[in-house]
């Protein structure tokens, strides 16, 4: 087994320019999401999947663990696997062993994080009969490139799990699902895990754990501005800050300026000053109702062939089938 890193797509330039329009923002500034992961930012996450107060993790890996063989059972051999956001693979190896154990399999892990990408090799290196080319790019450049190495006959399982579809706002989720499509051809199929909406109480703590690992993990995207960028954030100047949008059924994490203060960015040749308690947008998280999710793949080009629920944390793993 090999895994491959085929090409660096963040360089520090492209890091600055997103992060100073990001930070011009009129009425809401916000950072991107996708810089969240850098190598402490994938460890801080695979430690908050972990935490007794997110149980989406775990629950994907209930269903993944439990329904594996009947989620292949709609999938004629031969199949290659590609994941979007690989991130550890840790969940994965159920859908891999179990496919594995019929026939060879060729798995292409996608994800910016070289560190993710490394842990995945190392998580998925017992499983035999398993070839790993990981490619180190964007969701859809990733897409792109392993859907060129599928052989002739081959179907494809593109994974999205873990509910990262809830990072897009709705109209962008049905975009990137349309732009997926386009990449398939009928028969394919596409395994989508959503977060299901819940009590407000739990999702909230969710993303705000007593032990401050999320607010670790959201205010290492400001160390990381200052250590790649040459920026100066004064991190105990913000704090964690978490906002449930109900009529948009979206958690929000942010974080908040606790006095006025101006911060620099060397590499992006920029300066702004912020407010006491104004926030930087960092991360949208949308939640879902089960029912809602064979529209949207109607609307994008799919069938949804089957949903398992998990029924200890409300959570969905969705077989849509290009149509």
């Amino acid at each position: 087994m090999m895994l491959s890193d085929t090409r660096e797509t963040d360089t520090a330039g492209e890091f600055a320019v997103a992060v100073a329009n990001s930070l011009r923002q009129v009425g809401q500034r916000e950072l991107p999401s996708a810089y969240l992961y850098d190598e402490l930012g994938t460890a801080l996450f695979e430690a908050i999947t972990v935490l007794p107060e997110y149980g989406l993790t775990r629950a994907e890996e209930r269903l993944l663990r439990r329904h594996a063989g009947d989620m292949l059972g709609h999938l004629p051999p031969p199949v290659a696997v590609i994941e979007l956001g690989s991130g550890s693979g840790r969940k994965t190896r159920w859908i891999l062993e179990a496919l594995a154990a019929r026939e060879p399999v060729a798995y292409f892990p996608i994800d910016i994080s070289a560190a993710a990408l490394i842990k995945c090799r190392q998580e998925l290196g017992h499983i035999g009969a398993l070839s790993i080319v990981g490619l180190e790019t964007s969701y859809l450049e990733g897409l792109e490139e392993a859907v060129t190495r599928r052989r002739p006959n081959q179907a494809l399982l593109i994974l999205f799990l873990g509910s990262t579809i809830g990072n897009f706002n709705p109209p962008a989720a049905e975009n990137f699902l349309q732009d997926i499509r386009r990449n398939l051809r009928p028969g394919d199929a596409l395994l989508l895990g959503v977060d299901v909406k819940k009590s407000i109480h739990d999702m909230l703590l969710a993303y705000d754990d007593p032990a401050g690992v999320t607010a670790a993990f959201n205010l290492n995207l400001l160390a990381r501005i200052n250590r790649e960028l040459g920026g100066d954030f004064i991190l105990r100047h913000f704090e964690h800050h978490i906002r449930y949008q109900e009529t948009d059924g979206r958690i929000e994490m942010h974080l908040r300026s606790t006095r006025r203060q101006t911060v620099s960015i060397r590499a992006a040749d920029f300066t702004c000053t912020f407010k006491e308690g104004e926030t930087i947008w960092t991360e949208a998280c949308y939640k879902f109702r089960v029912e809602e999710i064979p529209g949207m793949a109607r609307r994008t080009g799919f069938l949804c062939e089957a949903q398992w629920v998990d029924t200890e944390w409300a959570f969905a793993e969705n077989l849509l089938i290009a149509d």
